[in-house]
């Protein structure tokens, strides 16, 4: 049985293994949307913070100051893959009713890009263990950090889990988190370059992608992990849940700071229009109307 984890102690694991990637003296425009890697001073005055990420004002700045170099961290490489032998490309057809159109790696190459990654998707590919360990192998010599994701009924996970255990060390736990399941983690490859391989359902993905895989992006990139920033909401209806576990629900915050969970959770569609996700913690059970709750922020919109 896999070990279960809080997502706070999920989150401290992760971060353990993304270490802050190593600065680089980068040509200007290149170092855009990198972080600086030491403060930069005029006049004895900070004018840039190290770890601060840089946009045009900056480069004009250091222009300005005769630069055409900073030292930064740059932007972190990750790897998508996908496996399973049921997933099909969109733009193709459905040969049967077990296959479903492969929308993770598409999802998570462009959320790790708007965290300030270069993201790398890898095809789908069929599902045999000696494909999948040949294409992780040929990643590893470009990847900060590789992401794996399989079918939405999590029936590749432990091909995934037997592949990648056997290029380094690998745990798996399982998330106190509604609507995710298994993750498999660790340091594989020569350069014990960071893995992550996650539930296949779209709806525990993209929690994933939140709560654990954009930290890991931002320590690479800034030298500390961090998630959305948050606020307090009003609840505008009563809201019950089991309990036992952390949840993350798609929500709507008004200018007022009132709340609304949207209906039909396990759609997708929760994804794209949610501008914040109302979090609820393991002792959760009724929340009345007017009750305050804990909001990240996912769109500032």
């Amino acid at each position: 049985m896999e070990d279960l984890i809080s997502v706070a102690a999920f989150q401290e694991e992760l971060l353990q293994l993304s270490t802050p990637l190593s600065a680089l003296d980068l040509p200007l425009l290149d170092a855009h949307g990198a972080t600086l890697a030491s403060d930069m001073l005029v006049d004895e005055k900070v004018v840039i913070k190290n770890g601060q990420k840089i946009d045009s004002t900056q480069i004009a700045l250091a222009a300005s100051l005769g630069l055409d170099r900073l030292p930064c961290r740059p932007h972190p490489r990750v790897v998508i893959i996908s496996a399973g032998d049921d997933l099909v490309e969109p733009g193709s057809k459905l040969a049967n009713d077990d296959d479903e159109y492969e929308s993770n790696s598409w999802f998570l190459t462009t959320f790790v890009r708007e965290a300030g990654a270069h993201a790398f998707r890898v095809h789908t590919i069929p599902e045999t263990a000696e494909q999948l360990k040949l294409v992780v192998e040929d990643q590893l010599v470009r990847a900060d950090l590789i992401v794996i994701s399989g079918e939405s009924g999590d029936e590749s996970f432990d091909l995934i889990r037997s592949v990648i255990s056997e290029l380094g060390e690998i745990k798996v736990v399982t998330p106190m988190l509604e609507e995710s399941s298994k993750h498999g983690f660790g340091l594989i490859g020569p350069d014990k370059t960071p893995v992550l391989a996650l539930p296949g359902d779209p709806i525990g993905n993209y929690l994933s992608a939140e709560l654990f895989i954009r930290p890991m992006i931002l320590k690479m990139l800034t030298g500390s992990g961090s998630l959305r920033p948050s606020r307090k909401g009003k609840l505008g209806k009563a809201l019950s849940i089991a309990g036992g576990k952390s949840a993350y629900l798609r929500g709507e915050v008004n200018e007022s700071g009132q709340v609304s969970v949207l209906p039909n959770q396990e759609s997708l569609t929760t994804l794209s229009l949610a501008n914040c996700l109302i979090v609820l913690d393991e002792k959760t059970g009724k929340l009345s109307a007017g009750d305050t709750v804990n909001l990240l922020l996912i769109s500032q919109e």
